[in-house]
């Protein structure tokens, strides 16, 4: 929050705005063409990329509306408290979303499977068996080999509950008001969450092109690579967060008393921890 917060009005209201429509418009192109991306449609990567590249300058030009508004002093307590309202509900969101697919997931593994496997579905297929990580009962799917929890998802958990320490820390320092320790634990933890990309990148190349584990591996490979791929996205997004709040650390726009960019920023991060721990534990060992 800016210096001034205590010349802020009763309550800011912004004015008519263009980005709420242009984020919307650029979300819909996003998921259209990563829809038509993953079912081979020749248009589909282009309208994706446009679609990331359009949705990153809006935020950019938006979040920096915001940042302007709350460094001219206008934001007041209670605009604090809608941001805290507005992010504890978007994380609920989040919740929801990976709910989805963690829902897919059970439902594929504890229902679906033992079904197939009974004795009535035995007459059509007497081969299947209910094991996770099967070729489907048709045998219809390229043989794969199933990700194991070693060595790489478990170094990413050691590097993603590593890095919640470290924003613990720089939060901490930040409210002591010691800015260069707020800005070295932040920065490690933007390190950490670039690391865990890069571990999670070798770790696709190494399912496609040795363990011919893709996304189109039956239900086992669209549920790893959805629940793991949108996880990495969140990463990434929150991994942003953070560098947009270290500048702002080293621009000394916080105070040890207001600082709500830091703290949303890191209830994201340690929700996107809190959700590799159910992937780790529920993908890569059950």
């Amino acid at each position: 929050m800016s210096s001034q917060h205590a010349k802020a009005p009763y309550y800011f209201v912004p004015g008519p705005s263009q980005w709420p429509v242009l984020a919307g418009t650029a979300m819909l192109a996003t998921m259209a063409g990563a829809s038509a991306w993953v079912n081979g449609y020749s248009w589909g990567m282009p309208l994706n990329l446009i679609g990331i590249v359009a949705v990153l300058v809006v935020l950019y030009k938006w979040f920096g509306q915001a940042i302007g508004e709350s460094e001219s002093g206008q934001y007041s307590a209670r605009i604090d408290a809608s941001f805290r309202w507005s992010m504890g509900w978007f994380i609920f969101s989040e919740v929801m979303f990976f709910a989805a697919f963690f829902g897919a997931l059970f439902y594929a593994r504890s229902i679906t499977m033992p079904w197939l496997a009974d004795l009535d579905h035995k007459v059509i297929w007497p081969d299947f068996a209910a094991h996770w990580g099967n070729i489907g009962p048709a045998r219809t799917i390229e043989s794969f080999q199933t990700m194991g929890p070693f060595p790489i998802p478990t170094i990413n958990t050691a590097l993603l509950l590593t890095s919640g320490v470290t924003l613990t820390i720089s939060h901490h320092a930040l409210r002591a008001g010691h800015r260069a320790q707020t800005a070295i634990w932040l920065f490690a933890t933007v390190l950490l969450g670039a690391i865990f990309m890069g571990f999670q990148a070798y770790e696709y190349m190494h399912a496609y092109s040795e363990l011919n584990l893709k996304l189109t591996s039956g239900i086992y490979g669209s549920t790893f690579f959805m629940l793991t791929g949108f996880h990495g996205f969140h990463v990434t997004m929150g991994a942003i967060m953070l560098s947009v709040v270290l500048y702002r650390v080293l621009r000394g726009h916080f105070t040890p008393e207001h600082h709500f960019a830091f703290e949303g920023a890191a209830w994201y991060w340690h929700f996107v921890d809190v959700v590799w721990l159910g992937l780790y534990v529920v993908v890569y060992w059950m």
